[in-house]
């Protein structure tokens, strides 16, 4: 399962973790996602991956 947001579709950020030394290894920023059931149409509701700033923007409607 990717990490990836369902309605925005934000993904894994990469770049160099880089120390006081200036030494430097790659490194990912993940999104903060997390599992929210909302209806799906039918009278159903499905489980869907969300980031946080989609959630607090109101984006997802809860049941």
């Amino acid at each position: 399962m990717a990490r990836e947001c369902s309605l925005c579709g934000k993904k894994p950020m990469f770049g160099n973790k880089v120390s006081h030394a200036n030494n430097t290894s790659k490194r990912r920023w993940n999104p903060n996602l997390k599992k929210v059931r909302t209806p799906a149409g039918g009278g159903v509701n499905k489980t869907i991956r969300v980031c946080t700033r989609c959630i607090s923007a109101g984006k997802v409607v809860k049941p």
